[in-house]
């Protein structure tokens, strides 16, 4: 009896999570982790863990605060000043346009891939298959908002774990470990272009931390959605579930570069469609040509999934920016984020039909904005579950304080290292 009504407990907590590692899939694993693994084979594995374990504490915190204060992480910004709240706002609009028009470039790329759309609308079809894809994220958001997203979400992250696993298994009887040469002698991830790709890996490993703000969103969201406020022990269990998930894939992702592209000195795409296509016919030439159409699916419903949660991500954390600053109801917010998700999504297309040729562009600018502002929104992370006003009981244990102040000072030297040491 105990035990069934643990897992009724669990089913109402399951979700946050799931959605966190949604957002971290996509771009910075499919594309980023892959590119990584295909140039350097497994030479940048420590970037991927030194990132993961750097960024962790400011994620979960977002969980921590939304559990144990009722408010996301954007009322806790609110609380420190307006300055903080304006600068949140800032940032936000400064990435949210790059961020979301290299998901939907990705996501439409795929999609082409897909159904071979390029083949019968010309090779500049990936932009226009890019408003087909918002088009349809925004009609889901509109009229399902989280609930739709969170039985979405489920579904496609449980498709694309077990075809990743498989994918990566058969990578493995095909070309082990051992056939994988050392990186190149002359990659040097410290100064030049191997920084600069050093710094935009890192960027969404796992995800960008301003993007903590949403964990608390969607941990208020499913408090709402279940009528359930669990305990904070189970917050942060699911939390980590979804963290752990999205860090294993990511090394999985690099191992498949590794394993398909640099072990086999094959180069990695470039172009939007000619990416999409290259990496579905490398999965498929390790796993068997009959398994053409469900990597392709699975590729395309992880960016969809990517992009849909983004969406709904920046959607949200907008109109709660205007209605804190403004100190508007809640009718208020949900009036802002239909207007967001019109915006943002109009904006990301105009950024692709801008950068139609070449989706790296889009990604490594994206993912280097999202770097530099890690350490400002760490550290307003830190803060907010630290001070004094924040309930002792829910405080975050001194190995996990230590732990920030670590990633910290990797953010924070590593932006330095960017900006003054090429």
């Amino acid at each position: 009896m105990e035990s069934s009504k643990r897992n009724t407990h669990w089913t109402q907590v399951l979700g946050p999570g799931i959605l966190f590692a949604s957002t971290a899939i996509g771009v910075s694993h499919l594309v980023q982790s892959t590119r990584a693994g295909a140039l350097v084979g497994f030479g940048l594995v420590w970037a991927v863990l030194a990132a993961n374990i750097a960024k962790y504490p400011f994620f979960e915190f977002g969980s921590r605060f939304a559990n144990a204060t009722g408010e996301s992480l954007i009322e806790g910004y609110r609380s420190m000043g307006r300055w903080a709240s304006v600068m949140y706002l800032l940032i936000t609009v400064c990435t949210c346009f790059f961020v979301m028009g290299a998901i939907g470039i990705v996501t439409a790329s795929f999609l082409d891939n897909l159904f071979g759309i390029s083949t019968w609308m010309g090779t500049n079809a990936t932009p226009r298959v890019a408003i087909v894809v918002f088009s349809l994220c925004t009609v889901v958001l509109f009229l399902g908002q989280y609930k739709a997203l969170d039985s979405l979400i489920k579904i496609i992250a449980a498709v694309l774990l077990i075809s990743t696993v498989g994918a990566f298994v058969a990578a493995l009887f095909h070309t082990p470990f051992s056939a994988v040469p050392a990186p190149p002698i002359d990659f040097t991830p410290w100064s030049g272009a191997g920084l600069a790709f050093l710094i935009a890996l890192m960027g969404w490993m796992p995800t960008a931390v301003d993007l903590s703000t949403w964990n608390s969103i969607w941990t208020l969201e499913r408090i709402k959605q279940t009528n359930y406020h669990p305990p904070l022990r189970d917050t942060l269990r699911e939390f980590n579930v979804g963290f752990l998930l999205s860090g294993g894939l990511a090394l999985l992702f690099l191992g498949l570069g590794a394993l398909l592209f640099y072990a086999h000195q094959v180069e990695f795409p470039e172009g939007t469609a000619a990416f999409a296509a290259g990496v579905v016919k490398l999965y498929t030439q390790v796993i068997g040509s009959w398994s053409w159409w469900i990597i392709a699916a699975a590729a395309f419903s992880a960016m969809l999934g990517t992009c849909i949660a983004c969406l709904d991500g920046y959607s949200r954390s907008l109109a709660r920016s205007f209605a804190t600053l403004s100190k508007e109801n809640d009718g208020a917010k949900l009036r802002h984020e239909r207007w967001s998700l019109l915006v943002v999504s109009s904006g990301a297309l105009i950024l692709i039909l801008a950068f139609p040729s070449d989706i790296t562009v889009l990604v490594d600018i994206a993912t280097t904005l999202s770097f530099l502002v890690a350490p400002l929104v760490g550290a307003a992370n830190l803060y907010l579950v630290t001070r004094p006003g924040f309930p002792a009981e829910a405080r975050p244990p001194r190995w996990l304080i230590g732990l920030a102040w670590v990633g910290l000072l990797f953010l924070t030297g590593f932006s330095l290292l960017f900006l003054f040491g090429r």
